[in-house]
């Protein structure tokens, strides 16, 4: 475990921006702007790095570096449209695609942000998955599946959202939500996580669920006492120095 904590210190640096998604918010400016960069660049972040970076790119292009208003202003239509069904990423299709960003714009015309809504509606890191989840289910700016429709899933990508917009002094997340206590946060849990938590000993699921996020969550916070997501640094590390994983692929 000790290894762990000199991975965590190890890894989280700006030097790990580079090739991760959490990059793209740090390209933008303004809180706002930060914030709406980021939760697109969570949206389209899984599979390989190789691929989904070039179409978070895009998105930061298309909006010319001012994400929220593109949203505000219906500008993404430009690209986005409902009833293009030319494929966008992997199971996102452009129609898909548009029909999320539709289901944002409305959150942002109706809340300003969406950490004003997360806002209105959480205290903790699960009741804000919650109420992310919850909003793109049942909007009445229309339904989308880009976000789960509930934590029956382990909601990786959104966790991992609510990790860059929580977690403070750090170089690579931005502590914009002060509303949320950080030792709340629930681990971004996918197959591969999985594996090397059992690996470790921190978990014996073989199911990457919300209630095995939780569980790992709260093995991590006892070796990173009140901020247990510094765990998933430890983890990367893990991950990029043992089985010669490739970076391209891992998270």
């Amino acid at each position: 475990m000790e290894q762990l904590i000199r991975y965590a210190e190890e890894y989280e640096t700006e030097a790990f921006l580079t090739g991760d998604p959490s990059w793209f918010m740090h390209q933008v400016k303004g809180t706002d702007n930060q914030e709406t960069m980021g939760f697109l660049a969570s949206t389209l972040s899984y599979g390989s790095r190789v691929q989904f970076m070039p179409k978070i790119e895009m998105l930061l292009k298309s909006s010319d570096g001012e994400p929220l208003e593109w949203l505000r202003s219906g500008a993404y239509k430009r690209e986005f449209a409902k009833g293009d069904k030319r494929s966008f990423y992997r199971l996102y299709s452009y129609d898909l695609y548009a029909r999320f960003l539709d289901c944002y714009s409305g959150l942002t015309g109706e809340y300003g942000t969406l950490g004003n809504y997360v806002k209105s509606h959480a205290k903790t890191g699960l009741e804000a998955v919650e109420a992310i989840c919850g909003f793109f289910a049942t909007s009445s700016f229309g339904k989308t599946t880009v976000i789960p429709k509930d934590t029956t899933s382990a909601c990786k990508r959104v966790c991992m959202f609510l990790r860059w917009m929580v977690r403070d002094n750090s170089p690579v997340d931005l502590g914009l939500w002060t509303f949320i206590d950080k030792k709340t946060l629930i681990m971004p849990l996918d197959t591969h996580v999985l594996q090397q938590s059992v690996a470790l000993g921190l978990l014996s699921s073989k199911t990457a669920s919300m209630s095995a996020a939780i569980r790992l969550s709260k093995r991590l916070g006892e070796l990173f006492a009140d901020d247990p997501l510094k765990g998933d640094f430890a983890l990367f590390g893990y991950g990029v120095n043992n089985k010669n994983t490739n970076i391209s692929t891992i998270r």
